[in-house]
């Protein structure tokens, strides 16, 4: 009888142990994946940022650069309008970034790259100064890209 008792709650203690087990190595497969899809939104948004960027960039040199050539009027409001598009495509990534990813060199990059496209439009008076802005407009771009790839690297 003794011997049957025994048995009994080593059975049961082998189910609990099994069972606790289990159990975690669920939280780990689960901690894992919630890991895993964060990390795959936070590249999503950088990337898409990056994309929304240097089209924006793009259109604000086009934009600039009709300004200088002396396009029609219809001209540049289609220009206008595209890079009205182009700017309200930066709004929704910008804030993911800002959302999901919390180190400060990276925000702040994505912040100055965007500031740095938009500041195009103010430097579009001389081919020179256009010229100018994009180039730090792409510097900020790949120091973005830079900031954000250091952070998405696994350690």
């Amino acid at each position: 009888m003794v011997t049957t008792a025994i048995a009994v709650l080593g059975t049961l203690l082998g189910a609990v142990v099994a069972g606790v087990f289990q159990q975690r190595s669920a939280s780990r497969g689960a901690a894992a994946a919630a890991t895993e899809q964060v990390r795959r939104e936070r590249l999503e948004a950088v990337t898409t940022l990056a994309a929304a960027g240097s089209d924006h960039r793009r259109a604000m040199w086009m934009r600039g650069e009709a300004q200088l050539a002396g396009a029609s009027d219809e001209r540049l409001a289609e220009l206008r309008a595209a890079s009205h598009v182009t700017r309200s495509a930066i709004t929704r990534p910008l804030v993911a970034v800002q959302v999901l990813i919390p180190d400060a060199a990276v925000r702040t990059a994505a912040k100055n790259m965007v500031v740095a496209a938009y500041t195009m439009q103010d430097l579009s008076h001389s081919t020179e100064a256009l010229t100018a802005a994009q180039e730090a407009a792409r510097a900020a771009h790949d120091r973005f890209v830079d900031a954000a790839a250091a952070y998405l690297t696994p350690s």
